[in-house]
């Protein structure tokens, strides 16, 4: 997959002029493999995924986005979820089934509790021990809402939330079929929303908290 690297797009609302060219020049030297992992190195704090054969880059989460993973952690310990046989993690990979290489690396994830025997490549886990995968918007809001929807219903994964502060509401979308979730709940502020009983863990959690 050398030349189709050459037209992989790339986004970061940071990213200077200058490191645009030199991800330029190693894109046109590598796979979009290598390049995602070249990248990760270059650019530390960055998160970079490949979705639908695409080469993403996203500046560090700012305070209000790490704050709502660090919630949903404690939120999740405290409903007893390592009990049910599940954990709770940020930032862990999650291996893609729409393309060769691709691979995202979710804000939060709920897992089986031996997602470790089931590592892939680049920190990468298969898509089938994951439970519940959370996103909170930042600058590429568009791949959570689009991209990232189509790509984790793809993988078959039962719940995935989105904490859109783009729209300023929380969408849950369960029962995932082909490239796309059946079912999909939107929640306004001043509401609390539940999360699907099939996790095997029950969590109610304010929209205002994983919005703010």
């Amino acid at each position: 997959m050398r030349a189709d690297c050459r037209r992989a797009r790339l986004r970061s609302g940071s990213v200077s002029h200058e490191r645009e060219e030199a991800m330029a020049v190693i894109q046109h030297e590598t796979t979009i493999a290598e390049a995602a992992d070249r990248l990760s190195r270059e650019l530390p704090g960055h998160r970079v995924e490949i979705l639908q054969g695409r080469l993403t880059v996203t500046p560090p989460a700012d305070g209000r986005h790490a704050r709502t993973p660090t919630r949903l952690t404690v939120a999740f310990h405290e409903a007893g979820a390592e009990k049910a046989g599940l954990e709770f993690l940020q930032g862990i990979g999650i291996w893609l089934p729409t393309g060769e290489d691709d691979y995202a690396i979710p804000d939060f994830s709920l897992v089986e509790a031996d997602f470790l025997d089931h590592k892939v490549v680049r920190n990468c886990y298969r898509h089938d021990v994951f439970r519940m995968i959370l996103e909170v918007t930042s600058s590429n809001w568009a791949d959570d809402t689009g991209t990232k929807v189509e790509s984790y219903a793809k993988a078959d994964v039962p719940v995935y939330v989105i904490a859109d502060r783009h729209h300023d509401e929380v969408v849950i979308y369960t029962d995932p079929r082909g490239t796309t979730y059946r079912l999909r709940r939107t929640f306004k502020r001043g509401t609390t929303l539940t999360l699907p009983d099939h996790l095997g863990v029950t969590v109610e959690l304010p929209v205002d908290m994983l919005l703010d």
